[in-house]
């Protein structure tokens, strides 16, 4: 395994690597308007969306790379607690790839 993470192998909830990866099926597999709605596809105590929209837009783009290279890391109900290799190796370049496209240019415009 690659380095374990808070959660790991710990159902019901799975830790913090479980609610970025549930953000990302969820923004990808329900319609806008259902992103912020309880119901039965979307249970909101169930790592429900708490975050404002426009996290909710850089979990909606990490997913569709997400679905390219791991689909079943991100299938609507029955990928909760996904924990392959491959969905972990994902998880954690789209970590590095978001702060790269954030965190570089920000830095080079304040020297």
């Amino acid at each position: 395994a690659i380095f374990p993470y808070s959660g790991e192998s710990m159902p019901p909830m799975y830790g913090d690597f479980e609610a970025q990866r549930h953000w990302m099926e969820i923004t990808t597999a329900l319609p806008v308007q259902q992103w912020y709605e309880n119901s039965t596809e979307n249970d909101l105590l169930y790592w429900g969306l708490d975050y404002p929209p426009l996290t909710a837009y850089h979990s909606y783009l990490l997913g569709l790379a997400g679905h390219a290279f791991v689909p079943e890391c991100f299938e609507l109900r029955t990928s909760r607690g996904h924990q392959s290799e491959r969905c972990r190796v994902f998880m954690r370049a789209s970590v590095v790839v978001s702060d790269l496209l954030v965190y570089l240019p920000g830095s080079y415009c304040a020297i």
